[in-house]
């Protein structure tokens, strides 16, 4: 099922946040969520990794063990877990009042959508931010 957005949408959406977390971000250069996460900085954003697993920084920035630790205004939440976790990324997201939930290529979560929605969320699914920032 391919979920269709506007791509003046997504790219709206992108321009109106300063603040994403990236859930899932990875220490490791060769996976999507560090590429992502340098592309993203490198825009401008200010971006906050997120994975529990994690003790040190990535890219510089302090990570974060989950989205309540973080102590600052989230605009966005970029979600590089499988589907199966995006329904707790998503209460969390909801907890912490973020305005977006992201879900990346592949993650698809009715339920997660259906609760960030309900709650005042913005919601795209299975799409990257960086391939739309890219487009233009």
């Amino acid at each position: 099922m391919k979920i269709e957005y506007e791509d003046g949408y997504l790219l709206a959406l992108l321009q109106s946040v300063k603040t994403i977390a990236v859930v899932g971000a990875s220490q490791n250069p060769e996976k999507d969520s560090y590429k992502v996460m340098k592309f993203l900085i490198d825009s401008g954003y200010d971006v906050l990794p997120v994975n529990p697993n994690v003790d040190n920084l990535i890219l510089g920035k302090k990570c974060f063990k989950n989205l309540n630790e973080i102590d600052k205004q989230i605009d966005m939440v970029d979600v590089f877990r499988s589907s199966e976790f995006a329904f707790r990324v998503a209460e969390e997201a909801v907890n912490t009042n973020a305005k977006i939930l992201w879900m990346q290529l592949g993650v698809i979560d009715e339920k997660a959508a259906f609760l960030a929605e309900q709650a005042g969320l913005k919601v795209i699914m299975d799409r990257c931010p960086k391939i739309v920032l890219e487009m233009t």
